[in-house]
């Protein structure tokens, strides 16, 4: 993915001036990484890492979301909706990450060196957004040998491990004195925040805070005294949007999702419109229905060898200057919102719910207001259990289009959206409820995880033995 959005770089330059030393005529991947300039590194890593969890794991994500389903026109994503992707598939996203990995991993170790702590707290949070994407959707994968380029077969650190070892990582950068750091500061080379350490700060806190939730239900211990504490230390958490969004309506500079979808592949309609998520939003006359479709029917989830005329399912609206973010101001908010459910007696849940909504409706350039007081109100009166379902719901539509990813790990974790008894074509259905897909392959059961790519089978005997996809990682409830 970092191959095809490296012309981001030359975009880039609008932003960087000429106060740097990068070459925009060289890949960065050739850059002598223990000369050039973090400057010249930092925006090799971004790109590569927003170019991959952001194309293909965003299309994934996506579907195994139930955002949408493969075209009854088409064939190319049916490997994904109806479960059967293997280890031949996608492989460059298991690539393409660790190759940005690759340079986000070389700056750490630079500005460690260096005492450049401003580059080192960008670099590790970048680290754990990477890795955490990863072994939520691998399970086990290499983190403490990975990309060292003495290590050619590193081993692969459990799930449980990575969790460990971000959240010491984390700790890690964020003790440093930003007051202290030497050398040379961030600024437009840094396409999320602009230098703007304040916003990183928020943003490792958040993802710290996104690491212990998602230990809730099996490593509860931890879970617990990690977000109680932060809670108690008054730590600030991220309330703006972490992307980037230098993205143009040109071959190799647009947003990864459409660059991937609707570039490369030259198909803009491939993605349909998926009964789960159109019904919950028919359910509730949510008016972001028509942000996120064409206009049309909705498709059944999987149900890609339905005759019916392909001109009347609606497709999925993608724009190519889309922002790609790594995390929203929406899914800090409802993080948040959870963490005072299960730590604070609820004290502000409401108010951060509801910020979510309303920022969530505002993206779209639509009033909130309605939906905040009516169809979606905030459970005050209500278990832990219907507040956690209102809180997921709404992480789960926030996050369309390109994080995805987020809310089928969010699904896997909670159980929220509920999965249906039935199929969607049942007139029993309940909408918003995720369906098995039609033309699924595993008999019955949803997708957990990815397959560990051939690519790595082939070039690393520690990769581990072939685990099938319907097997749940090790934080999965």
């Amino acid at each position: 993915m970092k191959k095809f959005l490296i012309s981001i770089l030359v975009l880039s330059t609008t932003f960087i001036g000429c106060s740097t030393d990068l070459d925009i005529n060289r890949d960065p991947d050739l850059l002598d990484p223990n000369s050039a300039p973090l400057s010249a590194q930092l925006p090799s890593g971004i790109v590569g890492l927003i170019g991959s969890e952001g194309a293909s794991l965003a299309i994934i994500g996506g579907m195994w979301s139930q955002y949408w389903t493969q075209s009854n026109a088409a064939n190319q994503y049916k490997d994904i909706d109806n479960y059967s992707i293997g280890t031949a598939d996608y492989n460059f996203a298991w690539d393409g990450m660790f190759d940005a990995l690759g340079d986000i991993r070389n700056v750490k170790k630079r500005a460690l060196t260096e005492g450049n702590w401003k580059y080192y707290l960008i670099a590790t949070t970048l680290e754990v957004q990477a890795s955490q994407i990863l072994t939520d959707f691998y399970g086990n994968i290499p983190y403490k040998e990975a990309n060292n380029n003495s290590i050619l077969e590193p081993k692969f650190n459990t799930g449980q491990e990575v969790y460990d070892f971000m959240i010491q990582d984390l700790n890690d950068a964020l003790s440093k004195d930003l007051s202290a750091s030497t050398g040379s500061n961030p600024a437009s080379d840094d396409f999320i925040f602009a230098g703007d350490m304040t916003k990183w700060t928020k943003l490792a806190n958040t993802l710290k805070l996104k690491i212990y939730m998602r230990q809730t239900e099996k490593n509860k211990a931890v879970a617990d005294a990690g977000i109680t504490k932060m809670l108690a230390d008054g730590v600030t958490f991220l309330d703006v949007d972490a992307g980037m969004t230098q993205f143009t309506d040109a071959i190799n500079q647009s947003n990864p999702l459409f660059e991937y979808n609707n570039r490369r592949l030259n198909v803009a309609t491939n993605l349909r419109m998926s009964t789960t998520l159109a019904s919950f939003f028919d359910d509730n006359a949510d008016t972001r229905k028509a942000a996120y479709y064409l206009p049309g029917n909705s498709l059944n989830q999987g149900d890609f060898t339905n005759p019916v005329g392909a001109g009347t399912i609606a497709i999925v609206k993608l724009s190519a200057t889309t922002p790609a973010y790594l995390m929203t101001k929406e899914e800090s908010f409802l993080l948040q919102a959870e963490a005072l459910e299960r730590y604070k007696s609820g004290t502000g849940a409401k108010a951060l719910y509801d910020a979510a909504i309303s920022a969530n409706f505002s993206r779209y350039s639509l009033n909130g207001a309605a939906f905040v007081s009516g169809a979606y109100a905030y459970p005050t009166a209500g278990t832990f259990d219907q507040k956690l379902e209102a809180i997921i719901t709404q992480k789960w539509v926030a996050s369309f289009p390109g994080n995805g990813f987020e809310a089928f790990f969010e699904k896997n974790r909670t159980g929220y959206p509920k999965t249906s008894a039935v199929a969607q074509s049942n007139t029993s259905y309940v909408s918003g409820q995720f369906a098995y897909a039609v033309n699924g392959t595993t008999a019955g059961l949803f997708p957990k995880r990815i397959a560990y790519p051939l690519s790595e089978r082939n070039a690393n005997p520690n990769a581990p033995t072939l685990i099938p996809i319907t097997t749940p990682v090790w934080w999965n409830k």
